[in-house]
Protein backbone atom coordinates (compact mmCIF):
# COMPACT_ATOMS: atom_id res chain seq x y z
CA UNK A 1 0.00 0.00 0.00
CA UNK A 2 1.26 3.62 -0.74
CA UNK A 3 2.26 5.45 2.39
CA UNK A 4 0.50 8.38 3.16
CA UNK A 5 1.81 11.49 2.25
CA UNK A 6 2.67 13.90 4.83
CA UNK A 7 1.37 17.24 4.80
CA UNK A 8 4.39 19.93 3.29
CA UNK A 9 4.00 23.24 4.21
CA UNK A 10 2.26 25.71 1.34
CA UNK A 11 4.42 27.22 -0.78
CA UNK A 12 4.46 30.09 -2.52
CA UNK A 13 1.76 29.38 -5.81
CA UNK A 14 4.09 31.89 -7.85
CA UNK A 15 7.96 31.61 -7.27
CA UNK A 16 8.45 34.70 -8.46
CA UNK A 17 6.47 35.54 -5.96
CA UNK A 18 8.31 37.88 -2.71
CA UNK A 19 7.00 39.51 0.70
CA UNK A 20 5.81 42.40 0.86
CA UNK A 21 8.01 45.51 0.65
CA UNK A 22 8.46 48.24 3.53
CA UNK A 23 7.68 51.89 3.13
CA UNK A 24 11.06 54.15 2.99
CA UNK A 25 9.46 56.33 5.61
CA UNK A 26 9.09 53.04 8.03
CA UNK A 27 13.10 51.98 7.64
CA UNK A 28 13.65 55.36 8.67
CA UNK A 29 11.79 55.44 11.36
CA UNK A 30 12.69 52.89 12.63
CA UNK A 31 16.23 53.56 12.57
CA UNK A 32 15.77 56.54 14.14
CA UNK A 33 14.15 54.55 16.74
CA UNK A 34 17.39 52.16 16.89
CA UNK A 35 19.66 55.05 17.37
CA UNK A 36 17.50 56.86 19.63
CA UNK A 37 18.04 54.22 22.31
CA UNK A 38 21.59 53.26 22.35
CA UNK A 39 22.68 50.30 24.43
CA UNK A 40 25.33 49.60 27.04
CA UNK A 41 28.06 48.03 24.22
CA UNK A 42 27.24 51.15 22.06
CA UNK A 43 28.04 53.58 24.67
CA UNK A 44 31.21 52.06 25.76
CA UNK A 45 32.51 52.27 22.25
CA UNK A 46 31.70 55.78 21.88
CA UNK A 47 33.33 56.57 24.96
CA UNK A 48 37.13 54.78 23.93
CA UNK A 49 36.45 56.29 20.71
CA UNK A 50 36.19 59.72 22.26
CA UNK A 51 39.42 58.57 24.29
CA UNK A 52 41.47 57.58 21.70
CA UNK A 53 40.46 60.89 19.56
CA UNK A 54 41.63 63.38 22.45
CA UNK A 55 44.48 60.85 22.90
CA UNK A 56 45.47 61.06 18.96
CA UNK A 57 45.29 65.19 19.18
CA UNK A 58 47.38 65.71 22.24
CA UNK A 59 50.25 63.63 20.44
CA UNK A 60 49.96 65.67 17.64
CA UNK A 61 50.01 68.96 19.23
CA UNK A 62 52.91 67.27 21.31
CA UNK A 63 54.98 66.49 18.43
CA UNK A 64 54.29 69.97 16.87
CA UNK A 65 56.20 71.41 19.80
CA UNK A 66 58.52 69.19 20.35
CA UNK A 67 59.56 69.48 16.97
CA UNK A 68 60.20 73.70 16.94
CA UNK A 69 63.74 73.47 14.94
CA UNK A 70 62.48 70.81 12.58
CA UNK A 71 63.13 71.94 9.36
CA UNK A 72 65.53 75.15 10.01
CA UNK A 73 68.47 75.65 7.62
CA UNK A 74 71.71 74.27 9.12
CA UNK A 75 72.76 78.34 8.83
CA UNK A 76 70.14 79.08 11.45
CA UNK A 77 70.45 75.67 13.65
CA UNK A 78 74.25 77.41 14.32
CA UNK A 79 72.97 80.67 15.06
CA UNK A 80 70.80 80.06 17.78
CA UNK A 81 73.53 77.63 19.36
CA UNK A 82 75.76 80.50 18.92
CA UNK A 83 73.41 82.32 20.24
CA UNK A 84 72.82 80.12 23.53
CA UNK A 85 76.56 79.58 23.98
CA UNK A 86 76.56 83.49 23.98
CA UNK A 87 73.70 83.56 26.97
CA UNK A 88 75.76 80.69 29.00
CA UNK A 89 79.25 82.68 29.06
CA UNK A 90 77.72 85.73 30.10
CA UNK A 91 75.76 84.21 33.16
CA UNK A 92 79.25 82.42 33.95
CA UNK A 93 80.93 85.98 33.88
CA UNK A 94 78.14 87.53 35.83
CA UNK A 95 78.04 84.42 38.19
CA UNK A 96 82.08 84.93 38.50
CA UNK A 97 81.52 88.67 39.23
CA UNK A 98 78.73 88.30 41.77
CA UNK A 99 81.36 85.63 43.81
CA UNK A 100 84.09 88.08 43.38
CA UNK A 101 81.63 90.99 44.72
CA UNK A 102 81.03 88.62 47.65
CA UNK A 103 84.81 87.92 48.52
CA UNK A 104 85.56 91.82 48.22
CA UNK A 105 82.81 92.65 50.38
CA UNK A 106 83.77 89.76 52.69
CA UNK A 107 86.90 90.33 52.81
CA UNK A 108 86.35 94.42 53.50
CA UNK A 109 83.72 93.62 56.14
CA UNK A 110 87.16 91.34 57.90
CA UNK A 111 89.05 94.31 57.74
CA UNK A 112 86.72 96.80 59.51
CA UNK A 113 85.37 94.27 61.93
CA UNK A 114 89.29 92.94 63.11
CA UNK A 115 90.06 97.50 62.49
CA UNK A 116 87.14 97.92 65.13
CA UNK A 117 88.19 95.26 67.27
CA UNK A 118 92.12 96.66 66.93
CA UNK A 119 90.23 100.26 67.88
CA UNK A 120 88.72 98.76 70.94
CA UNK A 121 91.16 97.11 72.25
CA UNK A 122 93.45 100.30 72.07
CA UNK A 123 90.59 101.88 73.75
CA UNK A 124 90.54 100.11 76.29
CA UNK A 125 94.26 100.08 77.34
CA UNK A 126 94.06 103.57 76.75
CA UNK A 127 91.27 103.83 79.55
CA UNK A 128 93.07 101.85 81.88
CA UNK A 129 96.47 104.01 81.51
CA UNK A 130 94.43 107.09 81.94
CA UNK A 131 92.95 105.88 85.18
CA UNK A 132 88.98 106.46 83.82
CA UNK A 133 87.69 102.72 84.43
CA UNK A 134 87.79 100.41 87.52
CA UNK A 135 89.84 97.38 86.94
CA UNK A 136 90.37 93.49 88.58
CA UNK A 137 93.31 90.73 87.46
CA UNK A 138 96.03 89.29 89.43
CA UNK A 139 98.92 91.20 90.78
CA UNK A 140 100.43 92.55 94.34
CA UNK A 141 99.50 94.21 97.31
CA UNK A 142 102.84 95.73 99.17
CA UNK A 143 102.60 96.68 102.46
CA UNK A 144 105.44 99.61 103.14
CA UNK A 145 105.33 100.82 107.54
CA UNK A 146 107.58 103.88 108.17
CA UNK A 147 109.02 102.13 111.62
CA UNK A 148 112.34 103.82 112.78
CA UNK A 149 111.69 106.92 109.86
CA UNK A 150 110.61 108.45 107.88
CA UNK A 151 110.67 107.33 103.98
CA UNK A 152 111.70 109.27 101.37
CA UNK A 153 109.73 110.22 98.25
CA UNK A 154 112.36 109.26 96.16
CA UNK A 155 112.34 106.09 97.77
CA UNK A 156 108.64 105.74 96.81
CA UNK A 157 108.70 106.90 93.30
CA UNK A 158 111.70 104.48 92.89
CA UNK A 159 108.57 101.49 93.51
CA UNK A 160 106.03 102.62 91.46
CA UNK A 161 109.06 103.73 88.21
CA UNK A 162 110.27 99.45 88.95
CA UNK A 163 106.80 98.33 88.72
CA UNK A 164 105.66 100.47 85.79
CA UNK A 165 109.16 99.01 84.12
CA UNK A 166 107.99 95.49 85.08
CA UNK A 167 104.50 95.42 82.90
CA UNK A 168 102.28 97.17 86.06
CA UNK A 169 98.73 97.91 84.14
CA UNK A 170 97.24 99.72 87.20
CA UNK A 171 97.92 101.02 90.64
CA UNK A 172 96.27 102.64 93.79
CA UNK A 173 97.49 103.91 96.87
CA UNK A 174 95.60 103.89 100.17
CA UNK A 175 92.22 102.71 98.14
CA UNK A 176 92.14 106.82 97.26
CA UNK A 177 95.11 107.26 94.86
CA UNK A 178 94.62 105.97 91.25
CA UNK A 179 98.29 106.58 89.82
CA UNK A 180 98.77 107.46 86.13
CA UNK A 181 101.18 108.60 83.78
CA UNK A 182 100.73 112.10 85.04
CA UNK A 183 101.43 111.49 88.94
CA UNK A 184 103.77 113.38 91.07
CA UNK A 185 105.49 113.40 94.40
CA UNK A 186 105.57 115.90 96.74
CA UNK A 187 105.95 116.19 100.61
CA UNK A 188 102.90 118.36 102.46
CA UNK A 189 103.53 119.20 105.97
CA UNK A 190 106.24 116.53 106.32
CA UNK A 191 104.29 114.02 104.77
CA UNK A 192 104.15 112.39 101.43
CA UNK A 193 101.30 113.28 99.07
CA UNK A 194 100.03 112.04 95.56
CA UNK A 195 98.89 114.10 93.43
CA UNK A 196 98.28 116.46 96.05
CA UNK A 197 96.69 113.50 98.28
CA UNK A 198 98.21 113.26 101.76
CA UNK A 199 99.13 109.61 102.68
CA UNK A 200 99.15 107.91 106.12
CA UNK A 201 101.94 105.24 106.70
CA UNK A 202 101.44 102.80 106.16
CA UNK A 203 101.22 102.88 102.61
CA UNK A 204 99.43 100.28 100.86
CA UNK A 205 99.90 100.14 96.69
CA UNK A 206 97.87 97.77 95.04
CA UNK A 207 98.90 96.97 91.57
CA UNK A 208 97.54 94.50 88.70
CA UNK A 209 100.31 93.09 86.35
CA UNK A 210 102.32 90.10 86.36
CA UNK A 211 103.21 89.05 89.99
CA UNK A 212 106.58 86.90 89.74
CA UNK A 213 107.76 89.64 87.27
CA UNK A 214 106.93 93.11 89.27
CA UNK A 215 108.41 90.93 92.64
CA UNK A 216 111.67 90.12 91.06
CA UNK A 217 111.67 93.67 89.71
CA UNK A 218 111.40 94.87 93.27
CA UNK A 219 113.52 92.78 95.68
CA UNK A 220 116.59 92.45 93.57
CA UNK A 221 119.74 93.07 95.36
CA UNK A 222 119.78 97.23 96.20
CA UNK A 223 116.35 97.43 94.36
CA UNK A 224 113.63 99.56 96.04
CA UNK A 225 112.80 97.26 98.82
CA UNK A 226 116.37 97.16 100.00
CA UNK A 227 116.59 101.00 100.65
CA UNK A 228 113.50 101.05 102.11
CA UNK A 229 114.44 98.47 104.84
CA UNK A 230 117.87 100.62 104.85
CA UNK A 231 115.76 103.64 105.86
CA UNK A 232 113.87 101.80 108.70
CA UNK A 233 110.73 100.44 106.35
CA UNK A 234 109.26 97.64 106.35
CA UNK A 235 108.01 95.83 103.43
CA UNK A 236 105.48 93.14 102.88
CA UNK A 237 104.83 91.63 99.63
CA UNK A 238 101.16 89.74 98.84
CA UNK A 239 101.03 88.08 95.34
CA UNK A 240 97.43 87.76 94.87
CA UNK A 241 94.69 86.21 92.23
CA UNK A 242 92.81 89.28 91.65
CA UNK A 243 93.30 92.73 92.75
CA UNK A 244 90.92 95.06 92.34
CA UNK A 245 91.36 99.06 91.53
CA UNK A 246 88.19 100.75 91.94
CA UNK A 247 89.24 104.49 92.18
CA UNK A 248 88.67 106.13 89.15
CA UNK A 249 90.33 109.85 87.53
CA UNK A 250 88.28 112.23 85.80
CA UNK A 251 89.91 113.73 82.55
CA UNK A 252 90.25 117.44 82.38
CA UNK A 253 87.93 119.04 79.48
CA UNK A 254 89.69 120.47 76.72
CA UNK A 255 88.69 123.60 76.38
CA UNK A 256 90.24 124.54 72.82
CA UNK A 257 91.07 120.85 71.13
CA UNK A 258 88.42 119.29 69.03
CA UNK A 259 87.98 115.90 67.08
CA UNK A 260 89.27 116.32 64.03
CA UNK A 261 86.62 115.81 60.98
CA UNK A 262 85.56 112.02 60.60
CA UNK A 263 87.24 110.99 63.98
Amino acid sequence: MPEPQKPSREQPSDPGESEPQVPAWSRRLRLARAMGRPTRSQLIVAVLLAALGFATVTQVRSTELDDTYEGRREEDLIEIFNGLTGASDRARSEISQLEQTKRDLQTDSNARQAAIAQAEQRLETLNILAGTVAVTGPGLRITITEQTGRIRTDSLLDVVQELRTAGAEAMEFNDQVRLVAQSSFSVVDDRIAVDGEVLPSPYVLEVIGEPNTMQTGLTYVTGPVSQLEEEGAQVVIERLPAVEITTVRDLPRADFAEPAEGQ
